[in-house]
């Protein structure tokens, strides 16, 4: 296994630096150091003037991807990507174009979007997967069909709809909640706790589809009639065995949205007003830092691919057949 997880992460580094090449072309096709500099100075202090100098003090002067001017291996190295990038590979970040340090945003921010994702991933699994295994059990029934059409209306209503009709009619209607904004300490609670109902119910359609055909192709098979024909309980057969040998999608599933419960929920956070990465990273991209958003998307790429290698990890904990090489 060993062998496997070093090969795996030796795979990493030509991912990360296609990911990073990738963001650095989309960024600069949309937008020029030029247009980063006048969004940055404001409308009334743009002159020629300073705009470079903005460029020449954030190293935004160089050519972007070679240095025609530059001989040897400066042709690659004295250019604005590889100045951004190479820093990042070892954990440096910068500092975003208004001066303030990245690291320290993201370390502020990590705890608000872990607020709010942790416990709606909790929940919503817990909710979806107890939802589906009931409909699995009484399945080919009235209560399984009308469970699916919920299923199938709520998976069709946009999840605006949900946050929008949420604020409205739980903080405006009926005033329990905050509408948006955040709390420091145990004052946070008041402003999660709508988000997290938000986002588990809004998981609850396409989830429970999802695990409920997970569970119905398990039900079918053979194990599952050796035990009916022991006179095992058809829930116990259901809660135990189905389950667990319906762990591994399952598992793909819940591991792989690891990298989201760091990165933050970017519709959620905008909306609630949520100090969290998600705003941070919205708000990056309206003020065309680059310094940030190519930040927050090598991040992202990197949990990406750790949740990746601790999903193989878990199919040998959840089925002992399998072999990692």
């Amino acid at each position: 296994m060993l062998a496997y997880i070093v090969r795996r992460l030796l795979y990493a580094l030509p991912i990360l630096i296609g990911v990073n090449l990738i963001t650095f072309a989309l960024f600069f096709v949309v937008n020029t150091p030029d247009d980063m500099a006048r969004m940055q100075l404001g409308v009334k202090r743009v002159t020629p003037e300073a705009i470079q100098k903005w460029k020449v003090e954030r190293g935004y002067d160089k050519p972007l991807l070679f240095n025609a001017e530059a001989t040897g291996l400066a042709t690659v190295t004295d250019t604005v990507f590889f100045q951004k990038s190479a820093r990042m590979f070892v954990g440096d970040f910068g500092r975003a174009e208004d001066g303030r340090d990245i690291a320290r945003e993201i370390s502020g921010r990590m705890g608000p979007s872990l607020a709010i994702a942790l416990p709606t991933f909790i929940l919503g699994l817990l909710v979806t997967v107890t939802f589906a295994l009931t409909l699995a059990f009484f399945r080919a029934t009235a209560f399984d069909f009308w469970g699916v059409v919920l299923c199938v209306v709520m998976m069709s209503i946009s999840s605006l709809f949900y946050i929008i009709g949420g604020q409205y009619l739980i903080s405006k209607i009926w005033r329990l909640v905050p509408i948006s904004g955040f709390g420091a300490g145990l004052e946070a609670w008041r402003f999660l706790i709508l988000p997290v109902v938000i986002g588990v119910v809004a998981g609850i359609g396409s989830g429970t589809r999802w695990y409920r055909t997970i569970f119905l192709e398990e039900i079918t098979k053979d194990y599952v009639r050796t035990a009916r024909a022991k006179g095992l309980p058809e829930a116990l057969i259901l809660f135990r065995h189905v389950l667990r040998n319906g762990m591994t999608p399952i598992l793909t599933q819940s591991i792989v949205a690891i990298p989201t419960l760091f990165m933050g929920a970017l519709v959620m956070e905008s909306f609630f007003g949520i100090p969290g990465l998600g705003s941070y990273t919205i708000d990056a991209i309206n003020a065309q830092d680059f310094a940030v958003v190519r930040s927050m998307v090598f991040i992202g790429a990197v949990l990406y691919i750790i949740a990746l290698i601790l999903t193989d990890i878990s199919y040998t904990v959840a089925d002992p057949r399998i072999r990692l090489q």
